[in-house]
């Protein structure tokens, strides 16, 4: 494992333990986007599926569960715990929008026509889009509190770091998947009006705002 993997997973574990923290500390979800979390549930129970079939490391194992737990425990906490503080109102976009074309895509553009491989490739198209609801949202609102914008900040960056990853690879494995690349390149280009926000205002004591 390259150094950038091991730091993009750090940076999609500080992501996902900083939105958690966010709302056990505050014992509220304001703010966040319930249905980007369910998308992300969903991307990881299907990624994941393989931990039923194969065994690949110790840390790849773990990692796989954390993920998985950790995103049921925020869907949890977001629709049950405290679904007295969750913004309905402006959590409005469309979600089978994203999930029936994604699904219709890893049908046709996959490795292999078999049932892991597809779910996997619909995870892979899903989590590039998966953040969507939650933009939609901050632009429906006009700001974002700053915990959430660290939060945000660190699943950009995880993404980021997987594409060096994916070019490191290439250049001293010679390995190439196409299909990760492109929607690791989509994401991350859904992130950059974020990342240019969050370094000229959120870093400098600031509230991010966007047009509404």
């Amino acid at each position: 494992m390259n150094i950038f993997r091991l730091t993009g997973d750090l940076s999609h574990l500080a992501a996902i333990i900083i939105l958690l923290l966010k709302i056990w500390k505050t014992r509220s979800c304001a703010g966040i986007s319930g249905k980007s979390q369910v998308l992300f549930a969903l991307v990881f129970t299907t990624r994941y599926l393989d931990l039923l079939t194969s065994f690949i490391s110790l840390y790849n194992t773990s990692m796989k569960i954390i993920y998985i737990g950790c995103a049921y425990a925020t869907v949890y906490l977001i629709y049950m715990k405290f679904k007295a503080t969750y913004d309905g109102n402006h959590d409005t976009f469309r979600v089978e929008f994203l999930v029936v074309p994604v699904g219709g895509l890893a049908f046709l553009v996959n490795h292999d026509f078999s049932p892991l491989e597809i779910l996997w490739t619909f995870s892979i198209y899903l989590e590039s889009v998966a953040i969507l609801p939650q933009l939609f949202m901050i632009s429906k609102t006009g700001e974002a509190e700053t915990i959430t914008t660290h939060y945000l900040f660190f699943l950009g960056l995880y993404r980021a770091l997987y594409l060096i990853n994916w070019i490191w690879r290439f250049y001293f494995e010679g390995f190439f998947d196409m299909i990760a690349i492109v929607a690791g390149v989509v994401q991350t280009i859904l992130y950059c009006d974020f990342f240019y926000l969050y370094v000229t205002k959120v870093l400098k004591g600031k509230k991010l705002s966007l047009p509404a």
